[in-house]
């Protein structure tokens, strides 16, 4: 896949948890909720379909108490690889309301850990800068430092 730096973001990092944790994770409801939003931000619901088409669905809330339901599908499901979830679908391939973005997350074996890298993908340049002004780049590293923290007591 080719990256436009115009309408994609990325973060690359090598972790050291292994591929098969990742993939736990980021593939199951009661783990993912524990590390996918930045603290104090939490997950109050999740719901999984791990296969094309299925839901993704992520309920974030604040500390303010405001809550931010999302909902998308998934695209491409490759055991312990790949997973690809957009919010332009929801379930059944069925156009979403408000989309933002195509998230791309490989996951590759590197010694003993993983060679981790998420690809955002937008439709125009105006979203990609509001989601990196957001704070991407800050809030999905720290969401992979927690991850890689739950998943090191799995």
């Amino acid at each position: 896949m080719k990256i436009d730096p115009a309408l994609d973001l990325v973060l690359e990092r090598t972790i050291d948890v292994p591929p098969e944790l990742v993939w736990l994770a980021w593939t199951t409801p009661k783990h993912l909720m524990k590390w996918f939003t930045p603290a104090p931000w939490t997950v109050t619901a999740c719901e999984i379909d791990l296969r094309p088409g299925g839901i993704f669905a992520t309920t974030m809330r604040s500390p303010e108490g405001q809550e931010f339901p999302s909902a998308g599908c998934y695209l491409e499901v490759v055991p312990q690889k790949r997973l690809v979830f957009t919010d332009a679908l929801g379930p059944g391939y069925r156009p979403g309301k408000s989309p933002f973005m195509t998230g791309i997350i490989d996951i590759a074996p590197h010694g003993s850990g993983t060679r981790y890298t998420a690809t955002v993908l937008h439709n125009d340049e105006a979203a990609r800068k509001k989601h990196e002004e957001m704070g991407f780049h800050k809030g999905w590293g720290t969401a992979l430092d927690q991850l890689v923290a739950y998943a090191k007591k799995m």
